[in-house]
């Protein structure tokens, strides 16, 4: 189990989220930042916005950067116990 911050994905804010895999912890932060942008939280609508550009388009360089980025620092986390 590894755990990571919105802000380390690139989120405005440090709410946790824990997987056991990357992908887990990547929706797990989705939920989160669809959830707050449809409450009217105008930084993770940003947020929002910027991911769903980026999956109309994975290949452009910013969605590449992103996810090596994600991928990167999700296995420098430690395992939690």
């Amino acid at each position: 189990m590894k755990m990571m911050t919105c802000r380390q994905m690139g989120g405005p804010c440090d709410a946790k989220f824990q997987g056991k895999t990357a992908d887990e912890i990547l929706s797990h932060a989705n939920s989160h930042i669809e959830h707050l942008a449809n409450r009217g939280d105008e930084a993770h609508r940003k947020v929002q916005q910027r991911m769903e550009e980026m999956h109309k388009n994975p290949s452009a360089p910013e969605a590449k950067a992103w996810s090596a980025k994600f991928r990167h620092d999700f296995d420098a986390q430690p395992s939690m116990s």
